[in-house]
């Protein structure tokens, strides 16, 4: 299954034109899949107009790093 860190780095996406959106309606559900996809990320939009393509493997999007506090 693919992740989508295997497509390469971010790809942003711009809105052109109107309003400000709410934060979900950067987001739809691919009709072919049913994963929701970001608009904001490219590579996520592209990987979805492929016609019989699979859901993106879920992966972790954050990584806590701890530093040492100063004595």
């Amino acid at each position: 299954m693919t992740k989508l860190s295997d497509l390469g780095p971010l790809i942003p996406g711009k809105l052109h034109g109107g309003d400000l959106i709410r934060e979900e309606g950067h987001f739809y559900n691919c009709p072919n899949c049913g994963q929701k996809v970001d608009q904001r990320d490219l590579r996520q939009v592209f990987w979805h107009e492929e016609p019989g393509h699979e859901p993106l493997e879920p992966e972790t999007v954050a990584t806590v790093l701890e530093f040492p506090r100063k004595k």
